[in-house]
């Protein structure tokens, strides 16, 4: 009788248990709750925003629980027609927050068909905005104020969901590929031909440069050799004119320093050979100096030999 009583408190203590688990439910701070009986949102409860342990019927009540955080819809690269006719590609994304758990759950049930549906809307969105708008101004000069038409526009579709837009950016736009691969062909070329025109000009200045330095030293060249002809000249008439002063000081002496400076010229170690007799006039003075003394005044007596015309 005891163990049987003691079997059936056993077994009431872990229903209980069992229940009171099925009854608690805790929501942290980043989630809201929304409780349904039978499908149905509870009257005075049926959205829980506190974070922390609450309370629910076992099997007759159920918990769904949504993220409170901001959560953000990529869209893939779409390709939009502007108002230019220009053909780009856009890559674009939303950031939203579920402001009501009830008909977010009935429309959309969850956070993935929720991203579908807002995809949707946010491709629509960008579609009629950036149809509007030329290339330009959707690159550079209008980006920000279409962003806020994007965000505006897909925030008035997205509130059926439940959900509010809070904010809409594009990421970048470029032109389609085979677009993309003419522009850049074009602008190769271009800048082919830039450097082609730089190259001729440079190579102009250079024919430019080489020639006025080749005139210039030609010009040098033919300066510095008339100088030098000239100091030359200059030289030579100098030198003339000592050696006649000289000779008109002193012939005999002179004669004797022009007889030295041609027998250093002329008998060169193992270079030098003569057939000539040692009487002759060149070796007049390897002979005593009365001979040559005499031989002197006899060419100083000799008369001058005159220059006939055969």
């Amino acid at each position: 009788m005891k163990s049987g009583l003691l079997f059936t408190l056993a077994v009431a203590a872990l229903l209980a248990v069992v229940a009171l688990s099925g009854a608690l439910f805790t929501v942290s701070q980043t989630e809201q709750a929304l409780v349904l009986r039978f499908g149905e949102p509870v009257a005075g409860r049926g959205l829980i925003t506190d974070p922390g342990l609450h309370f629910k019927i076992p099997v007759v009540e159920n918990v769904v629980l949504f993220d409170n955080r901001i959560l953000d819809v990529e869209s893939p690269n779409l390709e939009v027609l502007a108002a230019d006719n220009q053909r780009l590609e856009v890559d674009s994304f939303i950031r939203y927050r579920i402001v009501d758990a009830l008909r977010f759950y009935q429309t959309v049930n969850s956070v993935r068909g929720a991203n579908n549906q807002l995809g949707s809307v946010l491709n629509s969105a960008v579609r009629r905005v950036l149809s509007e708008a030329n290339q330009q101004q959707i690159v550079r000069d209008e980006r920000a104020a279409l962003m806020v038409k994007i965000k505006e526009q897909a925030d008035g579709e997205a509130r059926k969901f439940g959900v509010q837009v809070v904010d809409a950016r594009i990421r970048r736009v470029d032109l389609p590929q085979q677009i993309s691969e003419k522009v850049f062909g074009r602008m190769q070329t271009e800048r082919q031909r830039e450097a082609a025109e730089y190259r001729a000009q440079g190579s102009e200045q250079a024919q430019k440069i080489t020639a006025k330095a080749d005139r210039d030293v030609i010009v040098l060249k033919a300066e510095a050799q008339r100088q030098a002809d000239q100091l030359k000249g200059e030289g030579d008439a100098e030198r003339n004119r000592i050696f006649a002063e000289a000779f008109g000081r002193d012939p005999d002496f002179f004669a004797f320093y022009r007889s030295m400076q041609a027998y250093d010229s002329a008998f060169k170690p193992g270079e030098t050979r003569f057939l000539i007799s040692p009487r002759s006039e060149f070796f007049r003075f390897f002979s005593a100096p009365e001979a040559s003394a005499a031989t002197s005044a006899e060419r100083s007596e000799r008369p001058e030999p005159t220059n006939q015309k055969k």
